[in-house]
């Protein structure tokens, strides 16, 4: 891969474009003041351990916070204004990065005075989403764990509530798309205890979203051990659902996530041939994190029948977030999701499936990776 980048992109190739997000994504920006505008966030599930930017006038998540951003070629400063930041390449200035703004939501609070920026935080520009369970039935040990995931930092850091009710995120969504036009929902949980494996409270926290605002819900869970309860998120009101594989080979899984491993990757594929039954072509997907050890042909492989059967494999550079078992553990090289996301947009591209077609969620928001600027190259 070509590495050397122009000195001024105000106006890149499309293909230099989705080589910068890449490289910006796996190797992360060192960021000069980490605490100055715009949205950050450390810890948690979700994109954590980043900073939403603007460049070229797509918001995209890049790591700051991460081993590896303190290494990076890519470094940000803050200009005077504090309005924008110059993005550098090893010290030479190359673009102008703008912030998503402080949503006017955040500075409300509930009547028992829980800040809503607690329940719910904006993701990108134009999407809310949510913890719901802020626990898991797998989290903190280590013979269970996902070893890449934070969620419970963010709870012990006393930035988020354990369990956020329904009429808490229907008040808070209902002001995130009145005060700030937001235009859909992301509903992720721990998984608990229950053979539900979160759906229920997807659910009733889906139910109540709908009662008070119509907005796009997208939900996030492990397949529940009763496939019906698929059916029953739908007639809560959610529109797309996120089941997620996170890596698809079964030697990687049981490597890196023990716990979730336990329900197979054929267990997986039952449960999308229903959700695609339930919620549609396209509007079922799965995050797959590039970097955890699968090979290329593996991903690929794992798109392809994805993709057959309807959902959509929004593929994400891993990323080694701090206080996890893989903080210490190298990003994915940006040569290997450059090859592994070329060829997946080719691959939605000629099903005709694109990120812009999903009523709401990851795949439609596209800011944790450089897919959806590919679709628009290879359409």
């Amino acid at each position: 891969m070509n590495r050397t980048l122009p000195l001024v992109l105000t106006a890149p190739p499309a293909l230099r474009w989705t080589e910068l997000i890449a490289e910006l994504q796996a190797y992360g920006v060192c960021w000069v003041d980490p605490d100055g505008p715009g949205l950050s966030r450390s810890g948690g599930a979700g994109p954590s351990d980043h900073k939403a930017v603007t460049v070229h006038g797509q918001t995209i998540m890049v790591p700051i916070f991460t081993h590896a951003a303190g290494r990076s070629p890519y470094s940000a400063e803050v200009t005077a204004g504090r309005a924008t930041a110059t993005l550098r390449r090893d010290g030479v200035p190359i673009a102008q990065l703008t912030f998503p703004r402080t949503p006017r939501f955040y500075a409300c609070s509930t009547a028992d005075g829980v800040p809503y920026w607690k329940i719910a935080r904006l993701h990108a520009d134009d999407v809310v989403a949510t913890t719901v369970l802020q626990t898991c039935v797998r989290y903190g040990r280590r013979e269970t764990s996902c070893q890449f995931c934070a969620i419970g930092q963010s709870l012990a850091s006393k930035s988020t509530i354990a369990e956020k009710l329904p009429e808490q995120l229907a008040e808070v969504v209902h002001a995130a798309v009145v005060l700030d036009r937001v235009k859909h929902v992301v509903l992720t949980t721990g998984t608990p205890h229950t053979d539900d494996r979160g759906a229920k409270v997807l659910s009733e926290a889906a139910r109540a979203i709908r009662a008070t605002v119509a907005i796009p819900i997208q939900a996030q869970c492990e397949p529940p051990a009763d496939l019906a309860w698929l059916d029953r998120m739908a007639l809560a009101g959610v529109d797309t659902l996120g089941m997620h594989l996170e890596a698809v080979t079964e030697d990687v899984r049981r490597r890196i996530m023990p716990g979730k491993a336990e329900v197979p990757v054929t267990a997986y594929f039952r449960a999308f041939r229903h959700a695609v039954d339930v919620f549609g072509r396209g509007q079922v997907s799965t995050y797959i994190l590039a970097g955890l050890g699968d090979s290329q042909d593996a991903i690929l492989a794992a798109c392809r029948e994805l993709v057959a059967i309807g959902v959509y494999p929004f593929v994400v550079p891993f990323v080694p977030i701090g206080g996890t078992p893989l903080e210490d553990e190298p990003p994915p090289a940006p040569a290997f999701l450059e090859s592994v996301l070329t060829d997946l947009a080719h691959l939605l591209a000629a099903a005709g499936m694109r990120s812009d077609a999903i009523k709401a969620g990851c795949g439609r928001c596209g800011a944790c990776s450089s897919l959806r600027a590919r679709e628009v190259l290879h359409a």
